[in-house]
């Protein structure tokens, strides 16, 4: 997938860890990890929202596109 989501490096940076986030920003640690791992293929702007207040920085700090091929649709 062209898009990567580099959450594990900003978090690593604060010195935070998934589940604190969790707690903080009101998203279950599922969501959190799937959004983690680069399995999700969506994310809610007011997600994208509450993790940025937290963490503060910016939704480029946590995703950054990488050229290859798209991926399929319904894939």
């Amino acid at each position: 997938m062209p898009i990567r989501v580099t959450l594990d490096r900003v978090l690593a940076a604060r010195r935070m860890t998934l589940s604190e986030l969790s707690d903080r920003v009101g998203v279950t640690l599922a969501n959190l990890s799937i959004l983690k791992t680069g399995k999700a293929r969506a994310v809610r702007f007011s997600t994208l929202d509450a993790i940025c207040r937290v963490l503060e920085c910016q939704p480029g700090d946590l995703l950054e596109w990488v050229d290859g091929p798209p991926d399929e649709p319904g894939g």
